[in-house]
């Protein structure tokens, strides 16, 4: 049966082997502009893999545009570079392409030496809190030219084709934007002029790289801006790309990066902006790629086969598994290792100016330093612990070929990986436990479930080495009223082993303390199936239907001794957290310590004095310890161990698998 991934097809005159369109990501992996190995072998891996089409960058087309971390082509000087990029992922099979960019007022002087971004009109910048130089007429000209002349460096480099971004915030979107642009000549106003700047940028870039190279452009569907451009505006801009600019493609994302409407995150559900590129595809004659949240082969198939559109952009799915295209080409989709949306490497990195990792890939970005070599002599290894360090080590230690036996106390594998997938919107951290388990599963790892390991089981093995991947605890408060019935821990409330009442105190306001204050908020809220028939069937209000969305059956409040709530959540993920807390209602009180719990509620101390909460239910979410009660005995004996993941240190998801795949490199 004929498989609509898997169908070529042609942009202006490119034949592509599939429909798998591996988009332009930020990695912060180039040398002052210059491609290097760790960027080659990174994408030498995905083209590898199976995608179809390659994107690159973005790259810079002046020294305003972009920062050291990016693809240079704003000079001659890095078309050596940009030809071995080009020619390590047409040499493994995929087409080559590069986006072109200019940040405009998303730049910062910090990375321009002092000197001041530009934009179409001086308007401060809410991701930087600094104010653009406004550019003249005689800049702008000589912008397009720069445009122009990076892609023709493109081309000569050996690229298939160029993408130039036209979205999420950056120059040309801005001069589209009336939020951003206030001109008064023939750049501004009305939407015809807001749009030349983008037009003649396409228009110079066809002139200098000719008729028959493919360009393709990556709009926003939807920049999700109050008082910004909807569906309608940047629907005719496309019309306008195509019809007045010559532009082959187009690939439709969504959203500023400074959009209040999340776009990443594991919340967000697959594909679900695909409405977006559809409402383009029925206005225009040339392919449009789908982007955002497409991270398994039945959603993108999916959405080809529904004439959604007709590529599908995957991202970070690439970085997670950059083998996704073969397995589900070859009929392997249970195999795949899913992104899980949690922005732990990818865009957090990037807040920290690191180079982009994966939490559900740990050679991602590190590909030549994370190759395993074969053990000699192989040994025999015990993992203890089935979690994402256990999985993760036992994996590695398998793949260097040593004879590994991994222990798990409970009845399945994937240890906190469920508690985090606990909360709404949260359920991909789920996936990630069953596709490490599916990882183990076709690998030669022996795995046995219920079974606790001790001296006895240790004498028996008779391991040459152990990891110790026991994980963690939760803390206990010594708290006076801590043992009444009404009293639960928030691992208890995650795992669903324990009721609670409508009005809920959660004592610890860090990762695991919002996560269930959102889980409990959810009590009692309209679900998606219900809204949608409700909605369609005109049975309430919109406004009905959004309080019935958010407004939950249960009064909740977080305490947190801290000054700040959720200090541990990545930065990707925080924002969209508390936007939620604030919609449901949810009470948090800072610089407040919890004295006592009483049969009534919780007495606390904070800045207005000492008070006492009512509260049927208290949860105890103070963090975790690392539990290891191994390492100490296997020191006795003499047995070589590493302690990987939480029982070495409690910290994030990504360190955990990190670590683990280290403890199984090192063995």
């Amino acid at each position: 049966m004929r498989d609509p991934l898997f169908d070529p097809i042609v942009i202006n005159q490119l034949k592509i082997k599939n429909r798998i369109y591996m988009p332009a990501m930020h990695m912060a992996m180039a040398d002052n502009f210059q491609v290097n190995d760790r960027l080659l072998e990174f994408y030498i891996e995905r083209a590898r893999g199976g995608a179809g089409m390659i994107v690159v960058g973005y790259a810079t087309v002046d020294d305003l545009s972009g920062n050291p971390q990016n693809i240079g082509a704003h000079e001659d000087r890095f078309i050596p570079g940009l030809a071995r990029l080009a020619a390590a992922i047409r040499d493994n099979g995929a087409r080559a392409a590069v986006q072109l960019n200019h940040a405009g007022r998303y730049n910062s002087s910090f990375f321009l030496n002092g000197k001041r971004p530009v934009a179409p009109s001086a308007i401060a910048s809410r991701m930087t809190r600094e104010t653009p130089q406004a550019l003249t007429i005689d800049e702008i000209k000589e912008l397009i030219d720069h445009f122009a002349q990076a892609a023709a460096r493109v081309k000569q480099a050996g690229f298939d084709s160029v993408e130039v971004l036209s979205g999420t915030g950056y120059l040309i979107s801005e001069f589209l934007s009336p939020l951003t642009n206030q001109r008064d000549d023939e750049y501004g106003g009305d939407l015809d002029n807001r749009m030349r700047f983008g037009l003649e940028v396409m228009q110079a870039i066809r002139r200098a790289v000719g008729g028959d190279y493919p360009l393709i452009v990556r709009m926003n569907g939807n920049d999700f801006m109050p008082g910004g451009q909807g569906r309608i505006e940047l629907q005719a801009y496309a019309k306008a790309l195509v019809q007045r600019a010559g532009v082959d493609a187009l690939c439709i994302n969504v959203g500023w990066h400074e959009a209040r409407v999340p776009q990443i995150i594991t919340a967000v559900p697959r594909g679900v902006f695909a409405y977006l590129a559809r409402g383009i595809k029925e206005l225009v004659n040339v392919p449009v790629i789908a982007s955002h949240r497409i991270n398994d082969p039945f959603t993108a198939r999916d959405m080809i086969a529904d004439g959604m559109c007709d590529m599908v952009a995957m991202g970070r799915s690439l970085i997670a598994d950059p083998y996704l295209p073969d397995k589900a080409q070859a009929g392997r989709e249970e195999e795949i290792v899913h992104c899980v949306a949690c922005a732990q490497g990818c865009f957090d990195n990037l807040f920290k100016l690191k180079a982009v990792e994966c939490l559900c890939n740990p050679r991602a970005g590190n590909e030549k330093r994370t190759r395993l070599e074969k053990a000699s002599p192989p040994k025999k290894v015990m993992v203890v612990g089935g979690g994402a360090a256990g999985m993760s080590a036992a994996l590695a230690a398998a793949e260097r070929g040593h004879k590994v036996a991994l222990f798990e106390k409970s009845d399945c594998l994937g240890g906190q990986l469920h508690l985090a997938g606990a909360p709404p919107g949260r359920e991909e951290f789920i996936t990630l436990a069953r596709d490490l388990a599916k990882q183990l599963a076709i690998s030669p790892v022996s795995v046995h479930l219920k079974q606790s390991v001790d001296e006895a089981l240790i004498d028996a093995e008779r391991p040459d080495a152990v990891i110790v991947a026991t994980g963690a605890v939760p803390i206990t408060l010594p708290l006076p009223g801590a043992e009444l019935p009404h009293v639960v821990q928030a691992w208890d409330v995650l795992r669903n082993k324990v009721p609670t009442g409508k009005r809920v105190v959660i004592v610890g306001g860090g990762a695991v303390g919002v996560e269930v204050a959102l889980l409990l908020a959810e009590k009692g809220t309209l679900s998606g199936d219900a809204l949608k028939f409700l909605l369609v069937n005109r049975a309430e209000t919109p406004e009905t239907l959004y309080e019935l969305a958010v407004k939950g059956t249960k009064q909740i409040t977080i305490i947190e001794m801290l000054e700040a709530i959720g200090k541990e959540i990545g930065r990707s993920t925080k924002w969209c957290m508390f936007q939620d807390m604030e919609r449901m209602g949810i009470q948090r009180m800072t610089v407040t310590k919890a004295l006592e719990i009483t049969a009534a509620g919780i007495r606390v101390q904070g800045p207005e004095g000492e008070r006492e909460i009512p509260a049927d239910t208290v949860v105890l979410a103070a963090g975790a310890r690392s539990y290891d009660p191994l390492s100490e005995l296997l020191k006795e004996k003499g047995i070589a161990h590493i302690q990987a993941g939480d029982a070495r240190k409690v910290a994030q998801a990504i360190d955990a698998v990190h670590q683990g795949f280290q403890a199984g490199q090192q063995i």
